[in-house]
């Protein structure tokens, strides 16, 4: 081969060298953890994953995406925060109340966006609801328990005790518990307390709860939704009704729940990450909360837990679980 036949050659070398560093210039970073792996949570990963996708960041085109689990393990996701903040992404998505407690801990300079936190404020994540002027944003699944009462009311009419199974060391249960302890007495109900601060303790502590209470309720407390089937055992045989907050929960065996859709919560925390890896400060967006709820029902868990829901709510249900 002749010296002209390689001059081509070795422009188009020349070319490619000087664009590479372009294409890996727009490749962009978003690092994914939760406190621990359950319908809700992963639903939220997945939504996260779509929006991205939606706007034209690709997991093995323009986007690294990595995901980690912390396995209910606040140590673990402690270490997970760390190695994600040395990594340097262009934003840590952190789902759940502990996790997102970890890796605002570990750093004040990576964008931060959390997801499904009940109470960004009293985790301590945010001083306030309205742009932080920090490396922190997010999206919170907040809700009001006015409506949790009322259905509480509508599938145990006569319920005086209402039972709580939860995490105290769960900031977002925490705030939940002393709402309700200043709530249910306007409505002639009292709350009683079961502790359980790891996923293995949920079946002891709903167990602890026969006899005392007349149903049992739980918010999106990441330890019990993730031991949901636990509970559930307990309701049967205690023909003990179940009503929770965690849509998902209703397809594992809750007679109800008045939830948000965890789905669309990961397709708007997406959307807030998207704004971050278009240029946006994470300071300068004012944490948002989903409004959206929707009511999930099981007749066929309602039967099994000794009650029968009305038609008229079964009727006004997003969705019947049979």
């Amino acid at each position: 081969m002749n010296k002209l036949s390689w001059a081509p050659l070795g422009a188009l070398a020349l070319a490619m060298a000087a664009i590479a560093p372009v294409a890996q210039a727009q490749e962009k970073s978003v690092a994914v953890t939760a406190i621990v792996e359950h319908p809700a949570l992963d639903a939220i990963r997945d939504g996260v994953k779509e929006s991205l996708k939606a706007a034209g960041y690709e997991e093995g085109k323009n986007l690294k995406w990595q995901y980690q689990s912390a396995q209910g393990n606040p140590g673990t996701a402690a270490q997970i925060a760390r190695k994600f903040v040395g990594d340097k992404p262009d934003a840590i998505v952190a789902i759940a109340t502990p996790s997102a407690q970890a890796v605002v801990s570990a750093t004040k300079d990576v964008p931060v966006v959390f997801s499904a936190v009940t109470d960004p404020v009293a985790a301590k994540l945010v001083k306030n609801w309205e742009p932080s002027k920090t490396n922190v944003t997010g999206v919170s699944d907040l809700l009001k328990l006015e409506p949790q009462i009322d259905l509480i009311k509508k599938v145990v009419p006569n319920a005086k005790k209402v039972g709580m199974v939860f995490n105290p060391g769960e900031a977002n249960s925490a705030v939940v518990v002393k709402e309700l302890k200043t709530l249910l007495p306007k409505h002639g109900m009292t709350l009683v307390e079961a502790a359980a601060p790891r996923s293995v303790d949920v079946g002891t502590a709903a167990r602890s709860l026969v006899g005392k209470v007349d149903v049992i309720y739980t918010n999106t407390d990441n330890n019990v939704v993730s031991a949901y089937e636990s509970l559930v055992k307990v309701g049967q045989d205690a023909k003990l009704p179940l009503i929770a907050s965690d849509t998902d929960s209703v397809k594992r065996g809750a007679i109800a729940a008045l939830g948000v859709n965890y789905k669309d919560l990961g397709l708007q925390t997406g959307q807030m990450v998207v704004r971050l890896l278009k240029g946006e400060k994470p300071g300068t967006i004012k944490p948002e909360v989903s409004n959206k709820t929707e009511l999930y029902v099981n007749p066929t868990a309602a039967e099994k837990q000794g009650v029968k829901l009305s038609e008229e709510l079964i009727k006004s249900a997003a969705q019947v679980v049979q």
